[in-house]
């Protein structure tokens, strides 16, 4: 089969670690390459693996999830005692534009189709236990909570599974975390930046969805009023608060709530 991509790299096997793998795609959704950290379950027998797809937040990369939150570690303990079946944990970098890029088209990058897309793509044609066939889950924290929130929302088809994590909830809150201006994102459709007008709009094709927040964190009134619109519109979701604030200790706690819940579709 034909690579959708000009140039692709993969690690090499005899100097990987741990499970990970890492992939750079060169894409017309970038302009140029994106890379893909990739946890792969070693379980050889293993097909049509899930693929979850876990965006990260501002100022990251696609190495922080795994070497800040150690989830390669997470996920194979949960499989190990048989908390979850294997699954497939793609972690994309969001393009690296600015202090992030959201997620969401703009400056002449579409930063969302990167995630929808090419990520789904690069990790089919290189990682031998999924397929066409392997089912699709999105999660995040913070900004990367939003892009898994929002896109998940837009493209209800896609995805069987979506959890958010201390999510920001609309592009006008991207100014408590980065140094750009706003109107550098350049959206024009005030529905597409905002999650809860875009769950209300696709509500009958949406998948499950959970996202939860920390007590102490900034964002915590935002994910309320999220889940009090959600309520308001009817629209099934499970919503959850814990101890803990903006942190790291809080998200390599609680993506182990995203594994179960996917594991559970």
């Amino acid at each position: 089969m034909a690579s959708k991509f000009r140039t692709t790299e993969i690690s090499n096997p005899e100097f990987e670690s741990n499970n990970l793998r890492f992939i750079t795609v060169k894409t017309p959704n970038l302009n140029g390459r994106g890379d893909i950290c990739v946890f792969v379950p070693p379980f050889p027998e293993a097909q049509d693996v899930p693929i979850v797809t876990l965006l990260h937040g501002v100022y990251g990369s696609a190495w922080i999830w795994a070497h800040k939150a150690g989830v390669h570690f997470t996920a194979l303990e949960m499989m190990q005692q048989g908390l979850i079946k294997p699954m497939v944990i793609a972690m994309p970098s969001d393009g690296l534009w600015g202090d992030g890029s959201a997620y969401l088209p703009h400056n002449n990058a579409h930063y969302e189709k990167w995630i929808v897309e090419d990520v789904i793509d690069a990790v089919r044609e290189n990682i031998n236990c999924t397929s066409e066939k392997s089912k699709l889950f999105i999660s995040g924290l913070s900004m990367g909570g939003y892009g898994a929130l929002r896109l998940g929302a837009k493209f209800p088809e896609r995805y069987q599974g979506i959890s958010g994590h201390s999510s920001i909830t609309n592009k006008n809150q991207m100014h408590l975390f980065v140094e750009e201006d706003e109107s550098n994102y350049n959206q024009f459709d005030p529905i597409n930046e905002d999650v809860l007008s875009l769950i209300i709009k696709n509500k009958g094709q949406l998948p499950p969805l959970r996202f939860d927040c920390g007590k102490e964190d900034l964002l915590i009134e935002y994910n309320r009023e999220l889940h009090s619109g959600l309520t308001d519109a009817n629209i099934k979701h499970q919503y959850q608060e814990f101890e803990g604030a903006h942190e790291w200790p809080y998200w390599q706690e609680h993506i182990k709530d995203s594994l179960l819940f996917f594991n559970q579709l």
